[in-house]
């Protein structure tokens, strides 16, 4: 299952502080290698940029200054690129851990995966860490490892190591395997009763070459797992034995040789195992930093990363995750191996990300020529386009990608566990006012569908054409009534009119979490959300939260009333990846189900409906589904917008990739002209 979760009403606020070592020796930087590394100060500074048109006029903190933009552009280190596109900053650096789309760019260039996305078209999936696969019935996958694959600290890559990678993701139970193994290569009723999340077979691998009585027993399985885990040895005779057992989900078979067996036929698999939490990585390294626990992430590998296979490697980390340096591998194993474009070595040495930076920083430092890739909310694209002639040159629009931007409602906790409290809400909006915002030169860069299913799955998309909630506020009048007298509360109009039970109490202040910080369209859809349900006395405060807070919803009473975010599929496959996360109550709370909504008909349907290869049959019970979801109202749908970037019009050799319907680059493929 997939699920994942995309910055949308609201960015992780950060301070960008970059620990880069300087030593001063007589005056002159060290070197490292043939790269010269430098602070690079993100503060404004008096530049002028040559050109033969437009001046920029930019007033700082203590000086104006000009700057003119041209075609004649060039870096103003060859060496270094610097990345301030992504608005919210990482949550951990360990693969199997973090579940935020914008580390996605930094992943892709530290790990790599048995496959990963074709930069040309992200349907199909290319050969990296393994050279070739196999499969006759989408459910026993074979693959062929290439035997000079290491670790940028040297060590091997084989299929031990591949077993191993896999099985520590699953069992530590963090989002990333929850929402995208489940029912894939992990049983989902063992973890809904145990709590642990088990890779099928295993149990009976450990039994049957050990003795252990792990066959029936769970949790001892989680804990012997835990202790094979972290004190790996692939020479061992018991732990080969263990691996090499045929009838479970991931089965070594020769040295570069592993076979990974699916619960299910499964035709989207090696779309799934193409992102991040597909990582190979260094079993030796875990074990000296903490080793493997069931349900617990990696304190060391969050904070400071994993030694991986890919074209970088992280150098050094700034506070809260606010400014990251890569550094080009050394050591990287594709150099003078024949490899897919997006596993090529790296042109550009050096890497800085800077996350989270204000909106002005993001204007200013593109513009003065100090950033290579940035990003700007939709109203203020004009701010850095109108300095192009052709901004086709930097504005960089892929369109709508699949996705949904909504609110939650929790329906398990008073008060909008209150169905027509919910239906309320959602005809008191005005989406067209919502859409609006999204303009740019007189077009939308933004559609508005009705969740959960995003329109680029055709058929499977609304099967029955319901019509989006109308902004009608007799009829969310008419609701709220009802739900007053349900829940014995009361509103009070702006005119003084009491909606719902006079006899009960009047209701509660509604809170939105969001994360922060928000752009100021982000904040303005908040308001215009707040400003429509205050016309019908619902009173809602905003409350901006790090990303961290957001993953911690995992009961339905320690998530709020109402939580805003966008959720992107990991691969496309509209059930696995957006219908069943954001309605299947086994993801309650952070894993995609933020409303918590539990429908037994629903759940029904669930335990087949992935694997039904007929998409018109498909249809059908998409269209019941949808009905349903549709009446019960769990979540607010919202605008969904384009994806895009602005890129410096000397930057070449972009790649681009749709990773969990957000849109994502490889550092390595770029280089300057």
């Amino acid at each position: 299952m997939k699920k994942k979760i995309r910055a949308g009403l609201g960015r992780f606020a950060a301070v960008i502080i970059v620990i880069i070592l300087i030593a001063i020796v007589a005056g002159v930087l060290y070197y490292l290698g043939e790269v010269v590394y430098h602070y690079h100060s993100m503060h404004k500074i008096t530049t002028t940029i040559a050109t033969n048109s437009t001046t920029i006029p930019i007033t700082t903190s203590s000086v104006t200054t000009a700057v003119t933009t041209s075609s004649a552009l060039l870096p103003p280190n060859s060496s270094v690129l610097v990345d301030i596109a992504q608005t919210v900053a990482p949550d951990s650096l360990d693969p199997a851990t973090d579940f935020l789309d914008q580390v996605e760019p930094l992943f892709y260039a530290v790990y790599q995966e048995l496959v990963e996305p074709n930069g040309s078209n992200y349907l199909q999936v290319v050969p990296v860490i393994a050279q070739n696969w196999s499969t006759s019935n989408y459910e026993n996958w074979t693959f062929y490892l290439r035997p000079y694959v290491h670790f940028s600290d040297g060590n091997p890559v084989n299929a031990s190591v591949v077993w191993f990678s896999f099985y520590r993701t699953i069992l530590m139970g963090q989002p990333p395997a929850v929402a995208d193994y489940i029912g894939i290569l992990f049983n989902s009723t063992i973890y809904a009763n145990t709590g642990y999340a088990i890779p099928w077979g295993v149990n009976n691998a450990i039994q049957n070459v050990t003795g252990l009585p792990t066959a029936n027993n769970f949790t001892f399985t989680a804990q012997v797992l835990a202790s094979i885990l972290s004190h790996f040895n692939a020479n061992n005779q018991t732990i080969q034995k263990i691996m090499e057992y045929p009838y479970q989900a991931v089965v070594v078979k020769g040295p570069y040789e592993v076979e990974i067996n699916t619960l299910e036929p499964y035709r989207y698999f090696l779309l799934d195992i193409a992102n991040s939490w597909g990582a190979i990585v260094d079993p030796a390294y875990i074990d000296q930093h903490g080793g493997v626990e069931p349900n617990t992430p990696n304190t060391y590998a969050n904070l400071y990363g994993i030694p991986g296979t890919g074209p970088y490697v992280i150098k050094s980390v700034g506070v809260s995750f606010s400014s990251i340096l890569l550094v080009a591998n050394p050591n990287y194993w594709a150099i003078n191996h024949s490899v897919p474009l997006i596993a090529e070595p790296p042109h550009i040495k050096v890497i800085e990300i800077y996350y989270g930076l204000s909106h002005t920083d993001r204007v200013e430092d593109f513009i003065y020529n100090k950033a290579q890739i940035t990003y700007v909310s939709i109203p203020y694209l004009n701010q850095i386009l109108q300095y192009y002639k052709n901004s086709s040159e930097v504005f960089y629009n892929f369109g709508v990608l699949p996705g949904v931007s909504f609110i939650s409602m929790n329906t398990q906790k008073y008060p909008t566990n209150i169905t027509d409290l919910r239906l309320a809400i959602v005809h008191a909006i005005n989406y067209s006012a919502l859409m609006q915002l999204f303009e740019y030169n007189g077009k939308s860069l933004a559609i508005l569908p009705l969740g959960p299913i995003s329109p680029q799955y055709g058929k499977l998309y609304n099967p029955d054409n319901l019509s989006f909630y109308t902004y009608n506020l007799t009829l969310a009048l008419h609701y709220l009534n009802e739900a007053g007298y349900e829940g014995h509360f009361y509103v009070v109009l702006p005119n003084g009119t009491v909606i719902g039970d006079s006899n009960g109490s009047q209701l509660q202040t509604l809170e939105i979490d969001a994360l922060a910080p928000a752009t100021q369209l982000e904040e303005e859809e908040l308001n215009i959300i707040s400003q429509d349900l205050s016309q019908i006395g619902i009173s809602v405060s905003v409350r901006y939260v790090t990303f961290s807070i957001i993953e911690s919803f995992d009961t339905p009473q320690s998530t709020p009333n109402m939580v805003a975010i966008e959720w992107t599929p990991d691969w496309p496959d509209p059930v696995f990846q957006q219908l069943m996360p954001l309605t299947d109550v086994q993801f309650g709370g952070a894993s995609g189900n933020f409303a918590w909504f539990n429908n037994s008909e629903l759940q029904q349907f669930y335990q087949t409906l992935p694997f039904i290869t007929n998409t018109t049959e498909q249809a059908i019970i998409i269209g019941k589904i949808y009905n349903i979801i549709y009446n019960q109202a769990p979540y607010i749908w919202l605008p969904f917008q384009s994806s895009y970037y602005i890129i410096q019009p000397y930057v070449k050799g972009i790649v681009f990739t749709d990773v969990d319907g957000y849109l994502i680059y490889f550092y390595n493929t770029m280089y300057y002209e």
